[in-house]
């Protein structure tokens, strides 16, 4: 059960991350052209790739496996593939 908590809690986190982010973005940069997707999904995949590499089992942090989920699964996931298009009919 802790695992679906920490992808649920770290989703819910993600995503409004992400959804700050593309307001940010779109204001400052405009809407005609997804920057902010751009941004968040590079940003997100840096993350993925530092973090699981940081903390595997013999590496510099080791992490235990409730808190990659978290990260990796959970606030990343929510963050790069948050739904944000959807979002704009109803602003």
């Amino acid at each position: 059960m802790i695992p679906y908590l920490c992808v649920a809690a770290g989703g819910a986190i993600g995503s409004v991350g992400r959804y700050w982010v593309g307001l940010v973005t779109d204001r400052a940069l405009g809407e005609p052209f997804p920057w902010g997707t751009i941004l968040i999904n590079i940003v997100g995949s840096f993350i993925i790739g530092f973090f699981s590499t940081l903390t595997l089992p013999s590496g510099p942090l080791p992490g235990s496996a409730d808190l990659r989920t978290f990260i990796m699964v959970g606030l990343c996931g929510g963050f790069t593939t948050f739904l944000r298009s959807a979002c704009r009919r109803w602003r």
